[in-house]
This record gives structure tokens, C-alpha cells and sequence, in this order.
């Protein structure tokens, strides 16, 4: 019995140490290899280091200088790398397995094509460095870092942000190169699509004024833009984007068109108040005259503000009843106070057609009254033509003189020969015609015609003596004594019809005294004729006839007809 009891003792004894054998051989077995990643849980923290329990006899020790982001407390878990054991116990390195758990990550995220985080560190050349952490830089080229444009480098040092890695070894070495702008145009095209499948026309949004351009603002609306149109900041005139919103502004805005297609999101202000043209009619009628702002100046006319949101264009053309206008700026300027009459208005167009000159009488409905036929009148000279002057008579009403109007005796081939610009003159109206805003004045009409005075002294048959004033290929003009000059046409200036006029001209110049016969008289063409030719045949006929008369009175002394004719030949 005794030796049963101590085979059994025994047989229980082997049992318990190689189960005790066994657990230590797989607790050697399954404890961690030198180059493997552990975690431990901290047990003890000191000014030098952090002690660790990875379940080995004793506790790794780690450098508090590895914790560069803090020191853990006890009972927290930290992961290390072992390098192996040494009479202390385990050797273990944070930063090492930091390290190896990082290369492993960034290569993921090359591979798998996911973003990593880091922080822009530093301007170097043609880009940045960015730190990913783990005393690991990675290069970011300039164009890369953002999806506007850079004006200032500096001013994205110390951005928090996340990058795809582009590239991850050169010449077999690690050097990270990332690209943040890839990662921001992916988020803004998340956002986006996320506003149009979440926003409809006519919703209220928030954004902030980004940018100004000549036609309005951009919004960002959270990284992705929406515009402002300079016609949705206000119902009224707006000149400047810079009058309603400021540069870095936050604002509320009415959506009012969205295209998912085109990216485009259109905003506006003016659609929280009521569109003013739904009560135009209620207020406006067509001959009301109105008062009004001026806004704009164009080539073509000056646009007018009746209210906020209602504006209407004077057309050059409507400008004034009289005075032609060159240039809007003329006659107003921008910001006067303005009435005017309303010709008309479109309101699904948005339009106005306004007239400045329908405010004030038109002159010319009374002209008739003031300027009659034979009214004398008193003016300057504003202008000189070939054709004539036109002579002020009042503001915006001008009497043309033509030159045959000038002298009744002066040939005037051009005005500025005896007309001056700014010279007063008097004048008499000739004609008045109100319908095509036109009148005619002369000078020599305030004179008694000098023709009707010529014409019944010299009647045609009569001589006189005048003065040569021109010689021309096809005649001579002489002048009478009373200032009025006719001509001897070239055919009547010699009495022998085998001279020719060439030849007979050379015994005439300029200023010679020389007698003429009057041909014929046209009052209203104010025309004289003349002929040297027929001035002496009358000669002759009157020599003859006093001959004649001599000769039935008294033979005594008298001449033959023979010895008179036989006396002119040997002249």
C-alpha cells in the first residue's frame, strides 16, 4: 500500500512540472523576435524613462526624449520596436517603431492611392516641405499646394491639411513629393455635389466674398464658388461690386440658378426684397413727367433712375427740341437731378423710353408767331459753310443766310469773305417753316433792291460808263456807277466780228474805264448784260442820225453820207 501511494505521489509530481515545462516553453516560444513591433502597458514613468511591461521577466525601458508629442501615464499602451535584450532587459525604442509604422502607412497610402495628414513647414525652392511627422518631409511643388493662386508662399506656413503622395523614392531613396491641390479640388467637388443634391432655387445660403470682377462678386460657399452678378445686387443702378459687398464679408444670398452640368451657382441680393416693375403701372403712365437721377452716360443717351429698380433711357434724340446733341455729357452729368417725360415702357423688358426735350415747350410750335416773313432780327454768327452762315437768333434756333443773300451787288463765292464766326449782324426772316424746323434769313434784303433802281434808270438801249473789274475767258465784267456789275460776254466786245476775242481782251486790264450799251436787265435773276459792240453801233446810229437832222435844216457845213462813212473808214 505504502509503495502504491508513493508510485502515485510520484506519477502526480511528473505530471505538474511537465505541465509547468510545457507553459514555459510556449511562453519562450511565443515571446516576441528582436526587429518585431510590441505593445506594452506603461508601469512606471521617471524624469529619464518611460518603463514598459511587455510581458517579459522584466520591463523595457524607452527614453522619455522618444515621446516628443508627451509622456503617457501609467497604465497607458505604447507601442515599440525591440531591438533585443541586454542585462537590463528588452530594449525598446518608440521612435524606431514609430518609424517602421509610418514607412508602412505612407506606402499604403502610395499604393492605395489615400491621403496623408502633415503640416506645411517651410518655403524652399519652387514649393515647400511638408512635415508628415516622424521627422519624415515630403516635397510640395508650389503648383501642387493649392487650388487657387499663390499670391503669398508665406501665407500657407503652418497649414494643417492632407496630401496624396505623388511620388515616394527617388535615386532608391525615400523622398515623399505630395500634391494638396489634387486633395482640395476633390473635396470641393464633394461639397459641390453635395449643395446641389441638398439646395433648390430660392433657398437662403451663407458665403463669404471672395474675389470682385467688372460684372459682380464671388461667393465662397465652403470652398466652391457661387457668383453675384452686378444686375442681382440690387433692383436699382449699380456701378461698383465694391459699393454693396466687402472683401471678406460673410452674407446671406437667394439662390437663383443652379446648372449641376456647368458647376454654375448664381446668387442674389436683390431677390430678399419685392421686384419694384410688379407696381410700375400703379405709379407710372405714359406722358407723366417724372423726376429722376442720372446713372449712366452712352454714346447713344443718358439712363435715368425713377426709383430703386426702375431705370429708363433718354435717347440723344430726345434730348432737346433744337440744339443738336453730340455727346449726352453736354448737355447733363452723372448723379443730376433730372425731369423728364415717360414716351413709353415694356415692363416684361425691364425698360423705360423717357424724353428730356418733352418736359419743356417746343419753340417751334410758336415759331411762326415770332420769326414772320419780314421780322428783322439781331444774331451772331455761329457757323460758316460753303453755302452760307447760320445766324443765332435765340438758344437752339438758327436762321440760315445763304451767300446770295449777303449783297445784292457782290458776287459772294464764299461766306467767310464777309462773315466772321461770333460777328453780330442784322438781318430780315425771309421764310419760316415750322414743320421742317427751318428759317431763312437775309442781309442785303434790309436794303431797297438796287436792281429795280438800276433796271429803271439803264433801260435795255442805254449806255453808261463803267469800271472793268475781271476778265474772264468768256467775257469782261464791268461795274456800273451804282455798284452793280454786268457782263460783256466775249462776243460782244469787239465790233469787227474777224477779231478775235483773244486779241481784242489785250487792249482792256483791270481798273480801265470803258463804255457799254445795256443789253437786257433781269431784276430777279439780278443779271445785266452788256456790249461794247452794240455801244458803238448806237454811236454810229447816232451820228448818223445827227447828220440827217443837220442836213434837213441847214447844207451849210453839213457832211455827205459819203464824206462821213469815207471819214470813220480813215479812223
Amino acid at each position: 500500500m505504502e509503495e502504491m501511494e508513493v508510485e502515485k505521489e510520484v506519477a502526480q509530481n511528473s505530471k505538474g512540472d511537465f505541465q509547468a515545462q510545457l507553459e514555459a516553453s510556449l511562453k519562450e516560444f511565443n515571446a516576441p523576435q528582436a526587429g518585431q513591433l510590441v505593445e506594452g502597458t506603461v508601469v512606471q514613468v521617471t524624469n529619464d524613462y518611460v518603463y514598459v511591461d511587455i510581458g517579459d521577466k522584466s520591463e523595457g525601458l524607452i527614453p522619455v526624449e522618444e515621446f516628443a508629442e508627451g509622456l503617457p501615464k501609467e497604465g497607458d499602451k505604447v507601442q515599440a520596436l525591440l531591438s533585443g535584450h541586454n542585462a537590463n532587459g528588452p530594449v525598446l525604442s518608440k521612435k524606431k517603431a514609430d518609424s517602421k509604422r509610418f514607412l508602412k502607412e505612407i506606402q499604403t497610402a502610395w499604393k492605395e492611392k489615400t491621403p496623408v495628414e502633415g503640416i506645411i513647414s517651410k518655403v524652399v525652392k519652387s514649393g515647400y516641405e511638408v512635415n508628415l511627422g516622424i521627422d519624415r518631409a515630403a516635397f510640395l511643388p508650389i503648383s501642387q499646394a493649392d487650388s487657387d493662386k499663390i499670391e503669398k508662399p508665406e501665407s500657407l506656413l503652418g497649414v494643417k491639411s492632407k496630401f496624396y503622395i505623388e511620388r515616394l523614392y527617388s535615386d532608391n531613396k525615400l523622398n515623399p513629393v505630395v500634391n494638396r491641390r489634387k486633395y482640395l479640388e476633390e473635396e470641393v467637388d464633394s461639397k459641390r455635389e453635395a449643395f446641389f443634391n441638398s439646395v433648390q432655387i430660392g433657398d437662403t445660403v451663407k458665403g463669404t466674398v471672395k474675389s470682385f470682377t467688372s460684372f459682380g462678386a464671388f461667393i465662397d460657399l465652403g470652398g466652391f464658388d457661387g457668383l453675384l452678378h452686378i444686375n442681382d445686387m440690387s433692383w436699382g443702378h449699380v456701378a461698383r461690386p465694391k459699393d454693396f459687398v466687402k472683401k471678406g464679408q460673410e452674407i446671406e444670398l437667394k439662390v437663383i440658378r443652379l446648372d449641376p452640368a456647368e458647376k454654375r451657382i448664381n446668387l442674389s441680393l436683390k431677390h430678399f426684397t419685392e421686384d419694384p416693375w410688379i407696381h410700375f403701372e400703379e405709379k407710372y403712365h405714359v406722358n407723366d413727367v417724372v423726376k429722376g437721377k442720372v446713372t449712366k452716360l452712352t454714346e447713344f443717351g443718358a439712363f435715368v433712375e425713377l426709383e430703386e429698380g426702375i431705370e429708363g433711357l433718354v435717347h440723344i434724340s430726345e434730348f432737346s427740341w433744337t440744339k443738336k446733341i453730340n455727346k449726352p455729357g453736354d448737355m447733363v452729368s452723372l448723379g443730376q437731378e433730372v425731369e423728364a417725360v415717360i414716351l413709353g415702357y415694356d415692363i416684361q423688358a425691364g425698360r423705360v423710353s423717357l424724353g428730356f426735350k418733352q418736359a419743356t415747350p417746343n419753340p417751334w410750335d410758336t415759331i411762326n408767331e415770332r420769326y414772320a416773313p419780314g421780322t428783322k432780327v439781331h444774331g451772331n454768327v455761329v457757323k460758316i459753310t460753303n453755302a452760307g452762315a447760320f445766324i443765332s437768333l435765340e438758344d437752339g434756333i438758327d436762321g440760315f443766310l445763304h451767300a446770295d443773300d449777303i449783297s445784292w451787288t457782290k458776287k459772294v463765292k464764299h461766306p467767310g469773305s464777309e462773315l466772321t464766326v461770333n460777328q453780330e449782324v442784322d438781318a430780315v426772316v425771309l421764310e419760316c417753316d415750322s414743320e421742317s424746323h427751318r428759317i431763312r434769313v437775309g442781309i442785303k434784303q434790309l436794303t431797297d433792291n438796287p436792281w429795280k433802281e438800276f433796271a429803271e434808270q439803264y433801260k435795255a438801249g442805254s449806255t453808261l460808263e463803267g469800271e472793268i473789274t475781271s476778265i474772264t475767258d468768256f467775257g469782261v465784267f464791268v461795274k456800273a456807277p451804282n455798284g452793280i456789275e454786268g457782263l460783256v460776254n466775249k462776243a460782244n466786245l469787239s465790233d469787227d466780228k474777224d477779231v478775235p476775242f483773244e486779241e481784242a481782251v489785250t487792249k482792256y486790264k483791270v481798273g480801265d474805264k470803258i463804255n457799254v450799251y445795256v443789253v437786257d436787265v433781269k431784276v430777279e435773276k439780278e443779271q445785266v448784260a452788256f456790249s461794247v459792240r452794240e455801244y458803238k453801233r448806237k454811236q454810229q446810229r447816232d451820228e448818223i442820225s445827227q447828220y440827217m437832222s443837220t442836213a434837213n435844216g441847214d447844207d451849210e457845213g453839213a457832211y455827205t453820207l459819203g464824206e462821213m462813212l469815207k471819214s470813220q473808214k480813215n479812223d
